[in-house]
């Protein structure tokens, strides 16, 4: 098993707003890093999006312009899935563990049986991932929070045969990365996210029963010490997203009426109103 000096490449799978966020940090950090995604749209916009951030940076004096260069070089963008060696693979796409486990299982035929696998979900079982994995010990949760390259928490989650050994390796690069880790079981929606939906759920109740609108329930909770409210996080998240892990830790907890998705943000994903990447969730971004 590598130790943490041995990881120097890594590689992010999934650019949208978090995979590229993740590349970001971890580019920063000094690592050669490289972002892939199926579709040159997407690797496109997360190009553009890490460059603006970096730029912002610069300009808010947080890095020089030789150091923004720096980054940017260490970044590289890629569809092909044989450019994908690594010593450490974290996976940031779409939350089905079939998926998952089958673009494990892939990346596992093109890299040595000693690179670690990292998996971003939110809400699904670290065990059940990497239980169709060669080497299921070498398999963990590196959960980041979104927007990555700004929030400090990262949960670290071991599941059934994840090794000792990765997770400390995962809880030190974390460190190195600027993060503050925390380690977790392999439990439905781990801690944030078990402890979060009621943040989404009451807002959304509150609002669908009339009581205040969107934008007031925001400000009241953000002047109560929330960076964001509740509205203007699920729409940076993406409601399909935000939907996507209420249902997973509905069904994770029995059904259990507290976990119930709300309807109305499943008739926001219906209508396709997804947040920022959509132009339109809770609020309007057009």
């Amino acid at each position: 098993m590598k130790t943490i000096d041995q990881i120097t490449t890594i590689v992010v799978c999934g650019a949208g707003t978090m995979g590229a966020g993740i590349a970001q940090v971890a580019a920063t950090a000094g690592y050669s890093t490289i972002l892939y995604d199926l579709q040159a749209t997407v690797l496109d916009k997360a190009r553009q999006q890490i460059s603006q951030q970096l730029e912002a940076a610069v300009k808010k004096e947080r890095m020089t312009p030789a150091e923004k260069e720096a980054v940017l070089q260490r970044l590289s963008f890629t569809r092909r899935v044989d450019d994908c060696k690594a010593d450490l693979i974290i996976e940031a796409i779409i939350e089905r563990t079939d998926v998952k486990t089958a673009l494990f299982n892939e990346l596992a035929g093109v890299n040595g049986p000693d690179t670690i696998f990292a998996t971003n979900t939110s809400s699904l079982s670290v065990s059940q991932i990497a239980k169709e994995i060669a080497q299921p010990e070498r398999v963990a949760g590196m959960h980041f929070f979104n927007p990555a390259p700004l929030m400090k928490l990262v949960e670290i989650v071991t599941g059934d045969r994840t090794s000792p050994a990765v997770a400390e390796l995962l809880f030190t690069l974390s460190q190195r990365l600027g993060k503050t880790p925390v380690m977790v079981k392999d439990t439905p929606g781990f801690i944030v996210n078990r402890v979060a939906r009621h943040y989404y759920l009451e807002a959304m109740q509150v609002a669908a029963e009339g009581v205040a609108g969107y934008k007031t329930i925001d400000r009241l909770l953000e002047s109560a010490g929330f960076r964001m409210g509740p509205f203007a996080l699920m729409d940076l998240i993406g409601n399909d997203v935000n939907l996507a892990v209420t249902r997973s830790l509905y069904e994770a907890y029995d059904r259990a009426p507290r976990f119930a998705p709300s309807p109305l943000q499943e008739a926001k994903v219906e209508e396709g109103a997804l947040g920022k990447k959509s132009g339109k969730g809770f609020y309007n971004y057009l």
